[in-house]
């Protein structure tokens, strides 16, 4: 629930008394889903309120039109973000292989492969 709330590594430790790479070490798959637990609490919260509204409590349909509101929101701020200029394509990323070849190419100065010879051909005679 910590994580949901946004609190830092160091924040929790300590909450839990506990040191920092303790917490790394013990609850690695939790750290990973910060966001996640974020989604999980709130989910579960407007389920509460849902529990409430079921009820007829005038509270829990006022804050269920917040949620709904809130959710409405960041659904149209999600499809505006996601318009506007498109983004140019990334190119292609070079292999090891790929990335010595060019290098190798790009040499120039004093070790730089030699020019070929001009070749003079007069192909009227």
């Amino acid at each position: 629930m910590l994580l949901a709330l946004g609190w830092e590594n160091e924040r929790i430790a300590n909450a839990l008394s506990i040191t920092p790479p303790t917490l790394k070490k013990h609850y690695f798959r939790e750290m990973k889903f910060r966001d996640e637990m974020r989604d999980r609490l709130e989910s579960r919260y407007a389920m509460i309120v849902w529990m409430g509204v079921e009820e007829r409590s005038g509270a829990a349909f006022k804050e269920f039109r917040r949620i709904i509101d809130h959710s409405a929101a960041e659904n149209a701020d999600g499809r505006v973000r996601g318009r506007g200029a498109p983004k140019a394509p990334k190119p292609p990323k070079l292999g090891k292989k790929e990335e010595r070849k060019l290098a190798a190419e790009s040499v120039g100065g004093k070790f730089s492969p030699p020019a070929p010879p001009k070749l003079i051909v007069d192909n009227n005679r």
